[in-house]
């Protein structure tokens, strides 16, 4: 290994890549990580010397409140290489911003963008070679903040580890996707912390999913939870409807994510004319449209899949097929989107970054 300084950063490099021993045809989704990662540890009230180092495991005290207390966020995000080897984030802003108030509302404190960004430029630049070129291919990064400091006592940590990972990734395509509309559980409250990337939330949602994957649907769409008749969030992603013309999402809250993803989507529908409408949608609406066939389609939006067509839902032991669609809006959003992500269209929005 070889260290070096890089902008307050410390960087050790691995002595051999793994990169050859990759198939990148044939990548599954967050399974394969590149040779480095970025870590700082925040102690004594203060952000320490990030370091750049190879990827491998580290040690925990058993008592760190991670594994005690649930105090764990983190945030997903892509970079894209251009037919010219450029390096390319898209939106990372939005992600720092969204990270930073995931920190606040879980009482952990906020990583300084000098660290964030700098770490994750770096990052990238030194395992740029496995940032593949050619649309459908790209980075997913993956930063995350963990409590470390020792002891059960139920209070927040004074000790926090942030880590950036990267994992080199293909079009991801869950195939057809069939869902359960929650009539009991939610994936969120009022007052709560749904708003928040916090990894709790993902962990509440496998078992509902487990039991929706038994009956044979892939995900579930999530229904508020006090009166579980307002639609809110398909599976891990936001998710719009299309009743004859208008699209529809409901609006951000603090039960619904602020998703990169889906406030550009609304952004690009906005510029191709698409009327869109942002307003709590009921499940009685989204059942009689699929009674009367203004209801067109069904989709799941993320930073993972981009977008991700629904073919039909569940809702009281009654099933509904949407209409196949030559030309689908999902589709067209997803083209134009991942166009702008991956350098083939222009920008207008200025929403891509250089690396």
């Amino acid at each position: 290994m070889s260290a070096t300084q890089t902008n307050k950063i410390e960087i050790i490099k691995a002595a051999t890549s793994k990169i050859k021993d990759v198939d990148f045809d044939n990548l599954h989704f967050g399974e394969v990580f590149t040779d480095h990662l970025f870590e700082c540890d925040f102690k004594n009230g203060e952000w320490q010397k990030p370091v750049i180092k190879p990827y491998a495991p580290f040690l925990l005290d058993p008592s760190a409140k991670v594994f005690h207390y649930g105090q764990a966020i983190f945030e997903g995000m892509k970079a894209y290489k251009d037919d010219n080897d450029g390096i390319w984030l898209f939106r990372p802003d939005e992600n720092y911003n969204r990270f930073n108030h995931s920190a606040t509302r879980m009482a952990m404190p906020a990583v300084p963008e000098e660290i964030f960004m700098e770490g994750l430029h770096q990052l990238l630049k030194l395992d740029e070679a496995w940032i593949q070129k050619g649309k459908g291919n790209t980075m997913y990064i993956r930063p995350f903040m963990i409590a470390t400091g020792a002891g059960v006592i139920a209070n927040p940590s004074d000790e926090y580890k942030f880590m950036i990972l990267l994992s080199p990734a293909k079009s991801y395509y869950s195939g057809e996707v069939k869902v359960l509309i929650a009539e009991h559980f939610s994936r969120a409250a009022n007052g709560g912390i749904g708003a928040a990337k916090a990894a709790g939330n993902y962990a509440a949602q496998f078992y509902p999913t487990n039991l929706a994957n038994k009956a044979g649907f892939q995900q579930v769409i999530w229904t508020d939870d006090a009166t579980h008749t307002k639609l809110e969030e398909a599976g891990t992603m936001n998710v719009f409807f299309r009743i004859n013309d208008t699209l529809m999402t409901a609006p951000t809250s603090e039960r619904i994510l602020d998703g990169v993803t889906r406030k550009s989507l609304i952004d690009l529908a906005k510029r191709e004319g698409i009327n869109v409408d942002v307003r709590p949608v009921l499940v009685s609406e989204l059942v009689e449209a699929a009674k009367d066939g203004s209801l067109k389609e069904i989709f799941g939006a993320g930073t993972a899949a981009v977008v991700n067509p629904i073919i039909g839902f569940s809702y009281q032991d009654v099933y509904y097929e949407l209409p196949k669609l030559e030309n689908s809006v999902a589709g067209q959003l997803k083209e134009k989107l991942t166009n702008i992500q991956h350098k083939l269209a222009e920008d207008t929005f200025g929403w891509t970054v250089q690396v």
